[in-house]
């Protein structure tokens, strides 16, 4: 399998959108999406370690995890799912939170919104997938807005990373078929 080509623009003023198209089904990059045992080895930046708290995928269910770098503290998030519809497309609100799973501000920014609506559309031509990502802000005040936009470029660098990641372990579950 290999990484095609991902493009990254920003056609609204609100939106993160990440275009990538991985050499595999539509329907492993699904599960690779919404499986708990999955997701465990690749969301999340490059070099973190990825636990789960709570993973029920369905309308109003949670991921609930954390990320670990080195024997830093643990960040915590969660997604609440919105709308699932198999094998093509998930709707959740992303956020930081606490080990409880409350809401908390971006440990980086006291005025990066508190979620995050992020849809993810998958579309397969010839065995390859096109994965999108959009990223909005949401119920966020325009002073959220405003840091979610100049932050635009630092979250096209953390997708990267994370797009590599999943690439990397698609790979793997591909060799040892």
């Amino acid at each position: 399998m290999k990484d095609n080509a991902d493009t990254v623009s920003k056609p609204e003023v609100d939106a993160l959108v990440i275009t990538h198209k991985i050499a595999a089904s539509r329907e492993l990059v699904w599960q690779a999406w919404t499986q708990e045992e999955h997701l465990l080895h690749w969301w999340g930046p490059k070099g973190f370690t990825l636990g789960v708290k709570q993973f029920e995928l369905k309308p109003g269910g949670t991921f609930h995890y954390s990320m670990q770098v080195g024997e830093k503290p643990k960040m915590w998030g969660k997604f609440v799912y919105q709308e699932i519809q198999a094998p093509e497309r998930l709707v959740f609100l992303n956020s930081f939170a606490d080990e409880e799973g409350s809401i908390l501000r971006a440990p980086f920014s006291s005025t990066w919104p508190l979620e995050m609506l992020n849809v993810l559309t998958l579309t397969e031509a010839n065995g390859i997938t096109t994965l999108t990502l959009k990223g909005t802000p949401y119920n966020a005040s325009e002073e959220e807005n405003a840091t979610y936009i100049a932050g635009i470029e630092s979250m096209q660098q953390g997708f990267k990373g994370t797009f590599e990641n999943l690439i990397s372990y698609l790979n793997q579950i591909n060799s040892a078929k």
